[in-house]
């Protein structure tokens, strides 16, 4: 029997952390190895492409074909523990102010799964949906989690879970998260530098 359940949304990246996880881990690999360096020109030509499908997943995965499960298990931890230091400070305060309202809150971000998880370990979410990335070419995606494949993780979360989710509130700092929160009662803008409400 389908279960109707108020869900509110917080993306990650800007939302709940100063940064871009995605791309700090990319300067960090950078600052890390010399092997990134050797892709460097390939990077600045696929970059360059972007330009005509920015929101599409080739380019993001020929930039980072550097990309090893070595590097991700050698690095992860340190990162992982720098990174933590931009998260804002009234998050989890604000997480668990949502739960005990009796929402279900859900994390959806487009950074990788590898990145994300260990980054908001410590915060009871009801789930995490984020890009899922290949289990042996961690430079590839199976799943993109951005722009409208926010709403399709969501509705297979759903769906999995028997869920008929109502979205009564959903946080974010960046345009491209339109489609999530237009099914939103309340939209949270958050700035992204400063973690404030605008």
């Amino acid at each position: 029997m389908l279960q109707k359940v108020n869900v509110v949304i917080f993306d990650f990246d800007g939302t709940l952390s100063a940064k871009d996880s995605n791309f700090e881990f990319f300067k960090y690999c950078f600052k890390h190895s010399f092997k990134p360096w050797l892709f460097l020109p390939w990077i600045i030509i696929i970059f360059g492409t972007s330009i005509f499908n920015y929101s599409g997943v080739w380019w993001r995965q020929m930039i980072r074909f550097f990309l090893t499960k070595d590097m991700i298990e050698r690095y992860s931890q340190d990162f992982t523990q720098q990174h933590k230091k931009n998260r804002f400070k009234w998050v989890k305060k604000q997480v668990a102010l949502e739960k005990k309202r009796g929402n279900k809150v859900v994390l959806i971000s487009a950074s990788p799964d590898f990145l994300i998880l260990p980054l908001v370990d410590d915060i009871c979410f009801d789930a995490i949906l984020t890009s899922v990335t290949n289990k042996t070419k961690p430079w590839k995606y199976d799943f993109l989690c951005y722009e409208k494949n926010k709403v399709y993780a969501l509705d297979k979360w759903a769906n999995e879970n028997k869920y008929i989710p109502k979205v009564i509130r959903t946080y974010s700092d960046s345009i491209s998260d339109m489609p999530i929160m237009q099914i939103a009662q309340e939209q949270v803008w958050i700035n992204k530098k400063t973690g404030t409400r605008i």
